[in-house]
């Protein structure tokens, strides 16, 4: 089972992270510095992330009103880690499309765990329930 979500995990997240580079890199073109423009993007695809995540990933039985909030704060820290991330390379002096992929790496294993473990995880009352039905 943690194959399979971490392959789907990073199915959906490759389609997210095509979305989010996307719109870095054409917010990048008219001078928006490259945390402004990698957030804007990290935000936009965040959506297209929760909804293929509780679907196709983690098959989420929890109700949007407790996922939802648990995913913009799994979320907000991802973008805080990417944010600084990306700052300190390209202050190293790395060029920010390599520097976004070391942001990218450096958020995944966050946004993975915390997801698999917190946000998408059944809540005890319906994991009691699919308990009593498989019994």
């Amino acid at each position: 089972m943690l194959r399979r979500q971490l392959f789907r995990f990073l199915v959906v997240g490759g389609g997210a992270t095509v979305l989010h580079y996307a719109i870095y890199l054409v917010l990048l073109l008219p001078g928006v510095t490259p945390v402004a423009a990698s957030s804007i993007g990290f935000i936009i695809s965040a959506g297209f992330n929760y909804q293929l995540n509780r679907r196709y990933t983690f098959a989420s039985c929890r109700r949007h009103a407790e996922a939802l909030p648990r995913f913009i704060a799994t979320a907000a820290v991802g973008l805080a880690l990417n944010a600084a991330i990306l700052a300190g390379l390209t202050q190293l002096g790395l060029h920010p499309v390599p520097a976004q992929f070391g942001a990218t790496l450096g958020t995944l294993v966050w946004n993975f765990l915390l997801n698999r473990l917190w946000t998408f995880r059944a809540s005890s009352a319906s994991s009691s329930s699919k308990e009593k039905a498989l019994q």
